[in-house]
């Protein structure tokens, strides 16, 4: 039987990312992030780690919204040992937060330099030890060629790289396997209570290789990613 002409793409795709560098997962390969319907856009369907993840800000408040979905990814990437370093020249995150995500501070380690040039350098030299978890890096500037020594040194180590672009306007290719944006979202609160409702975020997956783009509703509740039905999703269901 004739391989059909989607068959042929998606194989190609597959060689490409090989050789990249990509080492696509299989399902039961890695740990469970929780992520529900999610999961559904990935090769494999399974969370890729081990790759370098691109996520665009444009402004504090996302940047701060990326700040505590990357907590939720970071419990599961911790959970057996290991660390996260966090590089950044203006980082704003307040550590203690992150024991809502289940993350203890002394997990985190926060390489805070004067010069943004810097960042990179210390990522660069964070992704060669294998037994870092992941590293997290703030920067404004990122270009192809960056990315590219970034994602050489990830694939000699397998150690998660994520990229937080703060400020972001013009936004230039990378080799990046993801590219997300993470947009906060009013919070529900129980009727008649005062106080904070549990942090929710509108999650779009702009760019994914071999897989499938998309935006879902997503609450942190309970240590773990809640997703939330729109009206208009709930509508196409039951059309």
């Amino acid at each position: 039987m004739q391989a059909t002409k989607q068959e042929i793409i998606d194989k190609l795709r597959q060689d490409i990312s090989a050789w990249e560098g990509f080492r696509p997962q299989v399902p039961g390969e890695g740990e469970s992030f929780g992520l529900g319907p999610m999961e559904q856009s990935f090769q494999g369907r399974v969370f890729p780690t081990g790759v370098l993840h691109e996520f665009i800000s444009t402004g504090p408040e996302e940047t701060a919204a990326i700040g505590g979905f990357l907590a939720g990814l970071m419990q599961v990437l911790l959970k057996d040992g290991g660390i996260c370093i966090w590089a950044s020249f203006s980082r704003r995150i307040y550590p203690p937060a992150l024991k809502r995500f289940g993350i203890n501070p002394d997990r985190i380690v926060f390489i805070d330099v004067q010069r943004e040039k810097d960042v990179l350098w210390v990522t660069e030299e964070a992704l060669k030890c294998k037994g870092i978890a992941a590293v997290i890096c703030e920067t404004r500037q990122l270009n192809f060629q960056e990315s590219q020594r970034l994602q050489l040194t990830i694939e000699q180590s397998q150690v998660t790289g994520f990229i937080l672009r703060k400020g972001a306007k013009l936004v230039p290719n990378t080799v990046c396997l993801t590219r997300w944006t993470v947009r906060p979202l009013k919070t529900q609160l129980r009727p008649g209570l005062p106080g904070v409702g549990h942090p929710r975020w509108q999650i779009e997956l702009i760019r994914v290789k071999n897989g499938r783009p998309g935006s879902w509703t997503v609450e942190w509740k309970n240590k773990g990613f809640k997703f939330i039905e729109t009206r208009k999703e709930l509508l196409q269901r039951y059309a």
